[in-house]
């Protein structure tokens, strides 16, 4: 089996994590993307969608597509409230307890950027009667921005406007004992391990058992990421995060493999294959079911897509929260990765 190159993957890890790309605003995130696939000598195209698709070559015509998503979760600037302060839509399903307190970054339309942090509209104990016990909801919650601003016409003169999109900042740590806690693991992780298999193959100069398109997608988090998949991929491996907790078995150290999610269940032999392939070459993994989870794979059978369809990614603590998994869980999602595109 080829080897994994945790110093390349975790590199990208971290670069993918300081780039802002909520789902609709991933154009510096997908650019970062097509570089690093020309760097590592693989073509790629953009899709009308904004996709971004990396082929590469292998010994057999049939095609096997690799997905992961960038986008993260993020807001819109839904108004501007007369004090200067803005009220958010969230993109993606996310508690909004968890992002309060949360600093942020508001991008404008003309490509300028301002500091701001999240509350509630009560944030103070010190002043609100009730500041503990409001309940935290999209009324409830504002962005405070950090410049000198007390009118919407303040507010509208930096030139921000209702639709201009807000990122979280990711708060990445990297931590000596391998775990690495951000937001937005999900799935930036899982594109840098489909990145640490390209790296792999690229280093060695390695083909394939079958030509490999990587889907890199744009829109998961708001449900149709890879809705659309070039017509002639045959079997796709969505990777995306492992979830953690409740009933499920898997660890931050593993990679999940899903039988099922809310879509219904994966592929029954490319399942049983990436079991297999796992057992066989000491790969630390768990089987897992997520009623309450969808992915790019889920999209593409949504969308019409004639595949066969299966669902890996490393194992990650509080999903859509503040993030934790351990460098391992994303190494080992690699290496199965590897092992499933270089089986017969």
């Amino acid at each position: 089996m080829i080897a994994i190159n945790r110093d390349y993957m975790i590199d990208l890890l971290l670069r993918l994590l300081a780039t802002p790309s909520p789902s609709g605003y991933c154009g510096r995130i997908a650019a970062l993307v097509e570089e690093e696939a020309s760097r590592l000598g693989y073509a790629s195209e953009r899709t009308p969608k904004g996709c971004v698709v990396v082929t590469v070559p292998g010994k057999r015509d049939e095609t096997l597509g690799i997905s992961a998503h960038v986008d993260t979760l993020g807001a819109m600037v839904r108004s501007i409230k007369p004090g200067g302060t803005l009220r958010f839509s969230p993109v993606g399903g996310y508690m909004m307890s968890s992002v309060e307190n949360e600093y942020c970054l508001v991008h404008t339309r003309d490509g300028r950027e301002y500091d701001g942090t999240v509350l509630p509209v009560k944030p103070s104990v010190h002043v609100y009667e009730d500041a503990r016990e409001m309940k935290r909801d999209e009324g409830n919650m504002e962005i405070r921005l950090d410049e000198p601003v007390a009118s919407a016409g303040d507010v509208k003169a930096l030139g921000i406007q209702v639709g201009d999109f807000v990122s979280w900042d990711p708060r990445t740590r990297r931590l000596p004992n391998g775990y690495i806690k951000s937001r937005h693991l999900d799935d930036k992780a899982g594109v840098a391990a489909v990145f640490a298999l390209l790296q792999a193959l690229s280093s060695t100069a390695t083909v394939p058992e079958r030509t490999l398109k990587i889907v890199v997608s744009v829109y998961e988090e708001v449900g149709h990421g890879a809705s659309y998949v070039p017509p002639d991929i045959v079997e796709l491996i969505a990777v995306d995060m492992g979830a953690i907790g409740d009933d499920l078995s898997c660890r931050e150290t593993d990679v999940s493999i899903c039988a099922k999610d809310s879509t219904g269940p994966y592929d029954y032999g490319m399942t049983s294959k990436l079991i297999e392939l796992a057992k066989a070459n000491g790969i630390p993994f768990a089987i897992d079911i997520y009623p309450k989870y969808g992915s790019d794979a889920s999209a593409a059978l949504r969308g019409g897509s004639n595949i066969r369809a299966a669902l890996i990614g490393p194992g990650v603590h509080a999903s859509h929260g503040m993030e934790r998994t351990h460098e391992q869980a994303i190494a080992n999602t690699a290496a199965l990765l590897a092992a499933y595109a270089m089986c017969e």
